[in-house]
């Protein structure tokens, strides 16, 4: 099976409300007038409604606060709306949280993505009786599953094997490999996507940026883990939806594309440069970087992650526009508003 051009039309989006997949779901309401989406959030800790306000053209966009576990609930959703497009976001992403308790993480990861594979057999392949042309799975996964780098090793590629160092990226490379077999196994018509640490407005306030920026608003110590000098690759959550709809539309069926920012920094440059960006926007009697303090390093903490993007820039010409501190200045003047 290869791909041509495919138009989605009726999208069931898992996640919609949390952070990568309502910044998606605006950029496709503003991207294509025809695509009508469902979005299925169970709104737990990382979702909220608040990110889906003033959505561009919003009357073709419908909300279901569900579980993706819930396989009724599902087949129900596929079969009302005649869905032909999933694109999987909802996903327990939190590391911190996934060492503390791995439970959800099996749970919604692996459990859900199954529940909506075989959903999406059932409706497309036996009740529609659809061919490749017609539907779309689309899972979107993260550079985690791949382990960590040293300083001297190069980026990810999507021939990198996986190695996950912890029961996030467990349980994200276990429903990887779910969808890889429902492709080999059933044909089912799928495209993957691995990304690298995203950031923008909407993200949830744990996660690093927004924990920075969060502190220099609030006068709060800065916390870093270990030293600072774990490193990351950056991707402006934009670039990241523009590469996703982008792989649903023209990607090769069962072939998994990188997405990567190109901009790898570590973490104590990424709290420098949001603390110059704060001086100016938002200046105090000191510098922000006073309130940067080295905490305790986490159990099992990546050291680097990079990504390599050339596969998706060669097949489909994409490639990440926004640039670190624009993409950072936008972020913070979101989080001051």
């Amino acid at each position: 099976m290869s791909s041509t051009h495919y138009q989605p039309h009726k999208i069931l989006i898992t996640g919609g409300a949390g952070f990568i997949g309502a910044n998606f779901i605006r950029y496709l309401l503003a991207h294509d007038p025809h695509v009508i989406i469902f979005n299925l959030d169970a709104l737990t800790y990382a979702g909220s409604p608040h990110n889906l306000d003033q959505l561009p053209d919003p009357k073709r966009h419908t909300f279901i606060q569900g579980n993706i576990c819930d396989a009724p609930l599902v087949r129900d959703l596929l079969q009302r709306h005649e869905i032909d497009t999933i694109i999987h976001f909802a996903a327990e992403s939190h590391v911190d949280r996934s060492i503390q308790g791995p439970a959800p993480f099996i749970q919604t990861n692996v459990v859900g993505t199954f529940t909506l594979l075989e959903a999406a057999k059932q409706y497309w392949q036996t009740q529609k009786k659809w061919n490749h042309t017609q539907c779309r799975f689309h899972h979107v996964s993260t550079d985690e599953v791949y382990g960590t780098l040293t300083a001297i090793d190069p980026p990810f590629t999507e021939k990198t094997p996986y190695a996950p160092n912890s029961p996030y990226s467990a349980s994200k490379a276990g429903s990887d490999h779910l969808v890889r077999a429902y492709f080999h196994t059933y044909q089912l018509p799928v495209t993957m996507s691995n990304c690298s640490n995203n950031y923008g407005p909407y993200q949830h306030p744990e996660k690093l940026i927004p924990t920075i920026i969060r502190a220099c608003q609030t006068q709060q110590p800065i916390p870093l883990y270990g030293d600072g000098s774990n490193i990351r690759d950056w991707l402006y959550v934009e670039d990241h939806c523009s590469g996703i709809d982008l792989i649903v539309r023209q990607g090769q069926l069962g072939e998994t594309y990188n997405i990567g920012g190109s901009h790898e920094l570590n973490n104590i440059t990424v709290a420098q440069s949001i603390c110059a960006l704060m001086d100016t926007l938002s200046p105090q009697s000191k510098p922000h970087t006073h309130l940067i303090q080295f905490i305790t390093d986490r159990p099992g903490h990546d050291w680097r992650y990079a990504i390599d993007s050339c596969k998706i820039a060669r097949e489909l010409n994409w490639q990440a526009k926004v640039i670190f501190n624009e993409g950072l200045a936008k972020t913070i003047r979101f989080y001051l508003e």
